[in-house]
């Protein structure tokens, strides 16, 4: 596939070709450090994803694509949510066999239907939810994340109760504008919820625009191997 027909190249300009398509700008930016990252924490060897809050659909499929032992599914909260993907799917039917038709999953109404994973990845969405969404989804990734499998964070968050910088303050204060049970949640809190269900904190990464990866692998008779 060459870069002009590759929808991932240039994805604004997909999506304002084909209408309907949903198109979040945000992806572009963050795609590859996300991907570097989970190139890091993920089996070299085959290995299955489960994507919670796949949102458009494009970052998972850029993921995927670059990380060429991945079994990736996609998932949205909504039959609108789960159509968008699909629609981004359907661009790429070289990837078919490794990303999977997306399915209907709400990350706060655990347990989720499905196989066991390998792991558990969700892009921004403990600060753009309601708190018990963070626990529905530590509770249904304990469900589904095989034992020593692992659940990966990517958002901002705080650090000690602290801001980690002026545009999160600005950020937090527009996400509570927008809806009064959202915004930042501190990192400590997020650990606890995840260490409650049977998960165990193995490292984080500082990534563009002061967010973060957080990793945590579900432990496996009593013993979780860490990675800083």
């Amino acid at each position: 596939m060459t870069h002009a027909d590759d929808p991932l190249a240039d994805p604004e300009a997909t999506a304002a070709r084909i209408p309907g398509l949903l198109h979040v700008p945000a992806t572009a930016r963050n795609r590859e450090p996300i991907r570097q990252v989970l190139a890091e924490f993920l089996p070299s060897e085959p290995c299955s994803v489960l994507e919670v809050a796949s949102g458009s659909g494009e970052q998972g499929l850029w993921i995927a694509r670059g990380l060429p032992q991945v079994t990736w599914t996609p998932s949205e909260a909504t039959p609108e949510g789960v159509a968008a993907v699909a629609a981004w799917r359907a661009l790429l039917p070289a990837l078919h066999a490794r990303f999977l038709a997306p399915v209907l999953l709400d990350a706060a109404a655990p347990p989720w239907p499905g196989p066991s994973v390998d792991a558990v990845f969700v892009s921004n969405l403990t600060h753009i939810s309601p708190w018990p969404t963070t626990l529905g989804l530590m509770k249904g990734a304990a469900a589904r994340v095989k034992p020593g499998g692992l659940l990966l964070i990517y958002g901002p968050f705080n650090e000690g109760g602290r801001f980690t910088g002026p545009g999160n303050v600005a950020f937090d204060a527009d996400l509570k504008r927008r809806h009064p049970e959202w915004g930042l949640r501190d990192r400590e809190a997020v650990e606890a919820a995840a260490a409650a269900e049977g998960f165990e904190a193995t490292g984080r990464r500082m990534m563009p625009a002061d967010n973060r990866v957080l990793a945590f692998r579900r432990r496996c008779g009593g013993v979780t191997a860490a990675r800083t």
